[in-house]
């Protein structure tokens, strides 16, 4: 399906990191989670530079 942010202030998120997963919420647990996080922090951050 379509991955998008409905109802979602974009100006207020600018420098916001997101991260989609294929696991819907019922099901998304600890170990999701930890791969959400462990994907944000290989991330480069740059703030709009």
């Amino acid at each position: 399906g379509e991955e998008r942010l409905s109802n979602c202030r974009l100006w207020q998120g600018a420098y916001a990191e997101i991260v989609t997963t294929a696991t819907l919420w019922p099901a998304f647990g600890a170990a999701d989670l930890d791969a959400a996080i462990a994907t944000y922090t290989q991330r480069i951050r740059r703030f709009g530079r």
